[in-house]
């Protein structure tokens, strides 16, 4: 916990405050006598762990207190709440932002890129085969040593090397649903404790996410399918505390994830190990699963540890706790002048303070693009939280490939608004078009596969089980090429 809080911190302040933000939570108290003193001083240890720290500490409230933080609650729901000060990330953006500074430091970034084989010479591992998912075209990369960080994939990577594996990866599903901000009227997050764990409403921009679940999940491993038995069990959480119950006809957009824990022995995925793990299961092979996304950087650096024995040459102590990501350098200063910097673009500081906690000072490089077509500073017209820039530049420097990439990990339109992307989609693939070289007809399948898995995504979130909707999930086009199984070379 200490490792987590000290890498809270160090983005918070250093690494990314353009991405990481503070975030008040409110833990309703429902047992009179001992549960205050006991979370309490689970918080104060939290607190302590964390050293010097930029977020206040925290502050008890008696029900009345906690109600005026949070009206929506029902009062009889607590008997009073302590409020407690921990961070939020859009993890979608803040991925993107780690790649790219890497790319910035001189490192190779491939999107669209499968691993297919494991290259050996003797017992000993030099490299990758890898295909390329848009035109199917295969290489070979070689190197002193191969890192497998591949999530819910690692089994299957190591299954290349022919080598019996240090440890096994248990997929376990967390599904998140995303409604609008007045259905729940607080100034707070929430954090409520449920049978098994914790259910968390968090404010995101105009909506709350509320989430999340933790289940097995055996089938495809790059579409998680929520069904209605974890959108039920979510809001009948939440719903347990408010005072005005949400419903299905209140979700914006719903999501789903996976989690790599380290495989145990309990069938319960909630009691699986959230910890990293590091190992080397072959020669020039290292391995590292589990872990948290918040002490990513330190799983990094232990991986680059493990990885060094193979590289003849000396490597240097790693340094990337000193080393703030893209966008960071500057970003205070630009907050101060977002008044600015919008009447010299003719954007509202809003739309300025928006730009900057998604870019932080790339906010420069997004704008340019607009400066040859001043059009792209309007709002995208069926998701006007968005500017068609945003659109343009992640097509022209954030990788971006297909319509999806876009409306769902560059952007969240696909769970912030009802359509999930629909009534947008044809106006955000012509802003594009120009970047990516794509002609009308490709338009036109770029918008008919992104409405065919919206579609299928809200059929499979209506379904009671995982392995229905998983069918219905698969059964809709790839805007890729399809993902092959990697084969072992002799």
């Amino acid at each position: 916990m200490r490792e987590a809080l000290y890498e809270r911190e160090l983005s918070l302040t250093t690494l990314a405050p353009h991405l990481v933000k503070p975030l008040p939570f409110l833990f309703p108290l429902t047992k009179r006598w001992w549960e205050r003193p006991y979370i309490a001083a689970g918080i104060f240890l939290y607190d302590r762990l964390g050293g010097a720290k930029s977020v206040p500490a925290q502050r008890h409230f008696t029900r009345a207190g906690a109600l005026r933080l949070s009206p929506s609650l029902k009062r009889s729901s607590l008997i009073g709440g302590i409020r407690y000060y921990d961070t939020v990330v859009d993890d979608a953006r803040h991925t993107m932002t780690v790649a790219r500074t890497a790319a910035h430091y001189g490192a190779v970034v491939r999107c669209s890129t499968q691993v297919v084989a494991l290259l050996r010479e003797g017992d000993r591992v030099i490299g990758v085969g890898v295909r390329d998912s848009e035109n199917g075209a295969v290489a070979e990369v070689r190197g002193h040593v191969v890192v497998n960080a591949t999530g819910v994939w690692t089994d299957e990577i190591q299954a290349l090397s022919k080598q019996r594996g240090r440890f096994q990866v248990r997929a376990s599903k967390g599904v998140h649903v995303v409604v609008p901000r007045d259905r729940i009227v607080s100034d707070v997050a929430m954090i409520l404790r449920t049978e098994k764990s914790v259910m968390f409403v968090i404010p995101w921009g105009s909506h709350w996410i509320i989430g999340t679940t933790d289940t097995d999940w055996n089938l495809d491993l790059a579409h998680p399918a929520a069904t209605k038995a974890d959108i039920d069990y979510i809001l009948g959480t939440v719903n347990a505390v408010l005072a005005t119950p949400l419903t299905h006809a209140d979700i914006d957009g719903v999501y789903a994830g996976l989690r790599p824990l380290l495989a145990g022995e309990s069938d319960d995925t909630s009691k699986l190990s959230r910890e990293h793990a590091v190992a080397v299961p072959a020669a020039g092979l290292v391995a590292i699963a589990g872990g948290k996304y918040t002490t990513y950087r330190v799983m990094a650096a232990d991986a680059i540890d493990a990885a060094v024995q193979f590289i003849p040459a000396r490597v240097a102590p790693s340094i990337t706790e000193k080393v703030s990501l893209l966008g960071a350098d500057g970003y205070f200063a630009l907050v101060n002048q977002a008044e600015h910097v919008g009447a010299l673009q003719g954007l509202h500081p809003y739309r300025v303070r928006h730009l900057l906690d998604r870019y932080g000072s790339l906010i420069s490089d997004v704008l340019a693009m607009a400066a040859s077509d001043p059009s792209l500073l309007s709002p995208i017209t069926e998701a006007p939280g968005y500017l068609k820039v945003e659109a343009a530049y992640a097509a022209a420097a954030e990788g971006a490939l297909h319509l999806e990439d876009i409306l769902a990990r560059r952007m969240r339109i696909s769970i912030e608004y009802p359509h999930r992307g629909v009534d947008c989609a044809r106006e955000v693939a012509e802003v594009v078009a120009p970047v990516l070289g794509w002609t009308a007809a490709d338009i036109d399948r770029e918008v008919a596969n992104y409405m065919a898995r919206v579609e299928a995504e809200v059929l499979s979130q209506a379904q009671p089980d995982d392995v229905s909707a998983d069918m219905l999930r698969a059964s809709a086009p790839e805007a890729r090429a399809e993902i092959l199984e990697p084969v072992p070379l002799d």
